[in-house]
């Protein structure tokens, strides 16, 4: 491919794909991104709020670095570094149901037994609940042991069991996301929200790592509208890219 074709979206996921769990972009993935977008548009969608994807990347300059920046799935949307839209859970869902949510949420909390616990359990974004059981200021470390933890204990997926059960009434959605914690959302809230967006390209390739039933990657992954990889590592994503780009 020499000339930029147009018609082409390539959009990833950010932990576990673009970076490692939390952590800064490298170099490498930069430069890697910044030629790729001299020959396809380079959108991405993260689930977390836009601040800590910022973070992530390397400042807010990164909003330019992409032709289209999604955060809490897509709620918050930027085009080529200009606010597109905002949504607001709370006025979707009404304060008696996030209230209800919320006190059923630090109910199950407390009874769990783990490693550790610090703080900042839940976090409400714009366009989703964040649900930390070992609570989002734990450490690097903490972090890392929690994950190991919960691979072996479940620890999500039965909460997020529960949460099914408890909320089968409502149009409320629960996804695992990142290495520590469940997103919360209303149906179509989940990264197909950000395919709104991006109605002009003819073929949009998603990349992401927790593509599997009950992660955060899942639904877009499956969405007709795109062509999903389930990748492994930053490395695993250029790897991949690399191959699609020399089939095309």
């Amino acid at each position: 491919m020499t000339a930029r074709d147009e018609s082409v979206c390539f959009l990833f996921d950010v932990d576990g794909t673009l970076t490692a769990p939390r952590q800064r972009i490298t170099k490498e993935m930069d430069d890697f991104l910044c030629d790729l977008r001299k020959k396809v548009s380079v959108c991405l969608v993260g689930g977390s709020d836009q601040d800590k994807i910022l973070e992530q990347l390397g400042g807010e300059e990164a909003l330019n670095h992409f032709d289209y920046f999604f955060s809490e799935n897509g709620l918050v949307a930027y085009k080529k570094g200009v606010l597109l839209a905002r949504a607001n859970i709370q006025k979707h869902l009404g304060e008696e149901l996030v209230q209800r949510f919320i006190n059923y949420a630090l109910a199950y909390l407390s009874k769990l037994e783990l490693p550790v616990k610090r703080g900042t359990f839940i976090e409400f974004r714009s366009g989703l609940i964040n649900v930390c059981p070992v609570g989002r200021s734990c450490s690097q470390a903490e972090r890392t042991q929690f994950f190991e933890f919960d691979q072996k204990n479940k620890i999500r997926e039965n909460m997020v069991s529960a949460m099914r059960k408890e909320f089968a009434d409502t149009d409320l959605i629960f996804a695992i996301g990142g290495q520590i914690s469940v997103d919360v959302f209303p149906k179509g809230w989940d990264k197909t929200y950000c395919l709104n967006y991006i109605k002009e390209y003819k073929t949009i390739r998603f990349f992401g790592d927790k593509t599997m039933p009950g992660g955060n990657d899942h639904e877009i992954f499956e969405d007709p509208r795109t062509i999903g990889y389930t990748v492994t590592s930053p490395e695993n994503t250029r790897k991949q890219v690399t191959e699609v780009l020399n089939s095309l």
